[in-house]
């Protein structure tokens, strides 16, 4: 199932978008889409709504140098353990909200990232029961940026800036996360393509990880790392984000006027 959040002339809604293309219809799930979604009979064309990020997380616990390459890219080593951080929910946009870029800042990355998003409330997982917390996956922009990084010595500033983390364009239930291609495009160049199964600490290390140090709750989305290529984004770019069998997320980028 693919499960959505739109804006439709009647409001705002919880959808399962099925069908493709043109075709695709957007049926509307009454209340949220955790456990099994009840449907109110309402559905619009996917054509006449607007995707807004799927979903409305408490939280969103990043992963960083969790792809070797990148990290090495970087300067720095892969770590033993997973190491996280938080951006805040006033980070999260949808598919075609624009990424802004703050003055304060003269260099943004953009970062491609496969998202856990959790279906129930949950502590101390242990990684061979972590499927059972999982309600799907999406796909994320993890924008960086890199001079409040280096400057700050931590990466709360960096990461959390509104618009910081588009997530979409929906939430796929049925799919294995292990091997998935993921790459990210600017204006149509690529920039990153590699694989999930690149990851040094899988999804059930991760959930086990998170959820050992912070309750989850649902909608609550866990960002896995992103591979090497990251690279610096300016006004006027479009950044497109695809994971394999979730599809692509596209964000204009622009800057933010003093």
């Amino acid at each position: 199932m693919r499960l959505g959040r739109i804006a439709s002339p009647d409001g705002v809604a919880f959808v399962s978008i099925e069908g493709e293309g043109d075709a695709a219809i957007a049926k509307e799930i009454a209340e949220h889409p955790f456990g099994t979604p009840t449907f109110t009979g309402r559905s619009w064309p996917l054509a006449d709504v607007r995707l807004l990020a799927p979903i409305l997380a408490s939280k969103v616990v990043c992963v960083g140098r969790n792809y070797a390459a990148h990290a090495a890219e970087s300067g720095n080593e892969v770590p033993d353990e997973p190491v996280i951080f938080l951006k805040p929910n006033t980070s999260i946009v949808g598919p075609g909200a624009p990424i802004v870029l703050p003055p304060s800042s003269n260099l943004v990355h953009h970062e491609a990232e496969l998202a856990v998003v959790i279906g129930r409330p949950c502590k101390d997982v242990p990684a061979a029961k972590a499927q059972d917390v999982v309600l799907g996956y999406t796909v994320a922009n993890d924008v960086s940026a890199r001079d409040h990084q280096q400057q700050d010595g931590q990466w709360t500033r960096a990461k959390g800036h509104d618009t910081f983390c588009p997530l979409g364009p929906w939430i796929e239930t049925d799919i294995d996360p292990t091997d998935l291609e993921i790459t990210a495009q600017v204006d149509g160049q690529t920039r990153q393509r590699s694989r999930t199964s690149l990851m040094v600490h899988d999804i059930p290390k991760l959930i086990e990880w998170v959820s050992a140090v912070m309750t989850l709750l649902p909608g609550d989305v866990i960002l896995t790392g992103t591979p090497e290529g990251v690279g610096p984004i300016v006004d006027g770019d479009t950044v497109s984000i695809t994971v394999e069998g979730i599809g692509t997320l596209t964000n204009p980028v622009t800057a933010k006027r003093r």
